[in-house]
């Protein structure tokens, strides 16, 4: 290998090893402060921290306890979410360049204007160098007042992650008006989120009951749209039992609260309503750059969009029906030719709360012995990586376990040390 490119080589593993240590982990920081308390406890409760940690560059605009204790005193999780949101701004800024902006004032954009729910550039926030040198923040709302002021410096790792101590919340008219869980009408949001097949089987089959129980306590659901239901290679769901077809729609639920954010963070596998221990009935994801998968052992279903957010629920809409390997590990026979969604038959309603664990055999009475085939349905999209959580090797699972902080943490430490090692060997190899 030519000396330059030995010397390009070098460089990349070095800069992949800055990259990697320059990961940050805002709970892990904010514990160390107690008097912001409150306000990381809210980060956590609302997984508003995983959508920081998965920014590359942000600024925290952080309130002290007595501060966080007025703004949270009548909001709903909801609500509160948009107000961390709105004090979460895209781009890095310390003491000097709040003190050095251009004209003395500037609009930056926050987490809340990439959630689609801001109006216009509601989701903006105005910074202007007021008099006797403060620096005050405001909605890009025209008429909004400065309230929030800067008051201190609490930690920066340039230019990746800065957290600045703020006098108040930032608010407009409008900010806390989230559409609230308890009061949506689950199957009409199924239906005009395009999901009209799986809405109606969780009504027949009585499901829609548990997700309703779970709702308060914390459910994130996946609903496969209705042309999944139509997939040339999607198993005859008329040849499940009642048990069985209350087992596959628990299957698409979670009993937690997992944002698209969280998702992303998660490592092993994740119990859903369906899940009777040991393993079985579980999910595990599957992450790269924005695309989320999740992965049931049969099959990869893509995370397509969400259609409710509100803490402690969230709804997900998925590409295709996801597929139990303890139902449909057997490769059962596929449904008949695609009609009309009405022509799939619903099973009888279950007696509410039962979840009878199903039988791995119902579903393919007629396989032969001796084989394991496995069935396939549609891919999700080519980027998606083919190697699950549940494929990892077992001393990576073994480091996981020993790691005690959430996800994004182990894995940038696990890569950063990996890359730096690397680039030690090069150098010495090389230079």
């Amino acid at each position: 290998m030519a000396a330059p490119d030995r010397r390009l080589l070098f460089l990349l593993a070095v800069s992949l090893a800055v990259a990697a240590v320059s990961s940050h982990n805002i709970t892990d920081i904010l514990d160390g402060y107690p008097e912001y308390s409150l306000y990381n406890s809210y980060l956590s409760q609302t997984k508003v921290c995983d959508e920081i940690n998965s920014r590359s560059t942000v600024t925290c605009l952080v309130l002290t306890n007595g501060a966080m204790s007025s703004l949270v005193s009548n909001l709903s999780l909801a609500d509160i979410k948009n107000a961390l949101r709105l004090l979460t701004l895209l781009d890095y800024y310390d003491t000097k360049k709040l003190h050095s902006l251009s004209d003395g004032s500037e609009l930056t954009t926050t987490l809340y204007q990439t959630t689609g729910d801001a109006s216009g550039n509601m989701g903006h926030v105005n910074i202007t160098n007021l008099r006797g040198g403060k620096v005050g923040f405001a909605s890009a709302a025209p008429g909004s007042k400065f309230q929030a002021t800067y008051t201190k410096s609490v930690k920066q790792e340039p230019y990746n992650l800065s957290v600045l101590e703020v006098s108040d919340p930032i608010t407009f008219p409008g900010l806390f008006n989230s559409p609230s869980a308890a009061s949506t009408n689950l199957t009409a949001l199924l239906e005009k989120a395009g999901c009209k097949q799986f809405a109606r089987l969780i009504v027949s089959s009585g499901v829609i009951k548990m997700y309703q129980a779970a709702m308060d306590k914390g459910l994130t659901l996946f609903a496969p749209n209705d042309d999944a239901f139509h997939a040339k290679d999607l198993p005859d769901l008329s040849k499940l039992t009642s048990a069985e077809l209350v087992t596959l729609l628990q299957y698409h639920a979670l009993p937690q609260y997992a944002p698209k954010a969280s998702l992303k963070t998660i490592k092993g596998n994740l119990q859903t309503l369906a899940s009777t221990g040991a393993g079985k009935y579980d999910l595990s994801v599957v992450a790269k750059g924005d695309d989320v998968s999740m992965d049931t052992g049969v099959d990869k279903s893509r995370v397509a969009s969400t259609v409710l957010d509100d803490t402690p629920t969230v709804i997900h809409t998925v590409d295709s029906v996801l597929l139990p390997r303890e139902l449909f590990g057997g490769a059962p026979s596929p449904a008949p030719a695609a009609g009309p969604a009405s022509d799939v038959p619903a099973a009888s309603p279950a007696p509410e709360g039962s979840s009878p664990a199903p039988s791995p055999k119902a579903a393919g009475k007629k396989k032969k012995k001796g084989k394991s085939p496995s069935h396939s349905p549609p891919a999700p999209p080519a980027d998606t990586p083919d190697m699950s959580p549940a494929d990892a090797p077992q001393g990576e699972e073994a480091a996981d376990k020993a790691v005690k902080k959430n996800g994004a943490t182990a894995v940038a430490t696990s890569v950063a040390t990996t890359v730096a090692s690397v680039a030690v060997l090069l150098a010495a190899s090389f230079l």
